[in-house]
């Protein structure tokens, strides 16, 4: 199952659908909460990983293009106040951006962040990709993300691979990569982590 956690008020409301499902969140929604950055272009990696084992659990792309979204393939972040298309999560600020590497980083896991820029034309055509590319089903977040990267220039040599781990170690190889490790001690719940998140964004912190 497709699963993408969403909240509403305190209580946290868990909308499940089929593996696919489409979601698409009214453009005037998207225009309003879109969000452009200012620095260079770039891509962002996300690996969520097992404290225990190192193993990879999720794989996620932040993409810095001519608006910075979230490519979630597969995902269970969400909050009524970002809006969706079939997996980007739009409107993706530095605070957007650190509330769900937050909300992945806990006892049980940490998230390793890779970035590197790359030209104008390469962060639009992975938005494009993105956007084009529709839901993704469970367990699948890791192969679908790596056929984007290996459509965009400079990242033809990444393997089509379904294990986060594979990707990560690749990605790493790539020319001035930046990699940063998050780790959170909070209680091993989603569901908690997601209220905290909620009240988070409501408290405008």
């Amino acid at each position: 199952m497709h699963r993408r956690a969403f909240l509403a008020g305190a209580a946290l409301t868990g909308l499940a659908a089929c593996a696919g499902d489409p979601v698409w969140a009214p453009q005037d929604q998207i225009n309003a909460k879109a969000y452009r950055g200012t620095g260079p272009k770039s891509l962002t990696l996300y690996t969520m990983k097992n404290t225990g084992s190192g193993n990879g659990a999720h794989t996620s792309l932040l993409i810095d293009a001519s608006q910075r979204v979230m490519w979630d393939p597969a995902g269970t972040f969400g909050h009524p106040t970002i809006p969706e298309r079939n997996d980007v999560l739009f409107g993706v600020s530095p605070r957007v951006e650190s509330y769900y590497v937050s909300y992945h980083a806990r006892e049980t896991f940490y998230v390793i962040g890779q970035t590197v820029q790359v030209s104008p034309a390469v962060a639009e055509r992975a938005l494009q990709l993105a956007l084009a590319n529709g839901p993704v089903a469970k367990a699948n977040c890791t192969r679908a993300t790596s056929a984007i990267l290996r459509q965009l220039p400079g990242f033809q040599d990444l393997p089509q691979t379904w294990f986060p781990n594979n990707l990560e170690d690749a990605f790493a190889r790539l020319p001035g990569v930046q990699t940063r490790a998050f780790r959170e001690n909070d209680s091993d719940s989603q569901s908690l982590a997601a209220q905290q998140v909620d009240m988070q964004i409501r408290a405008g912190q």
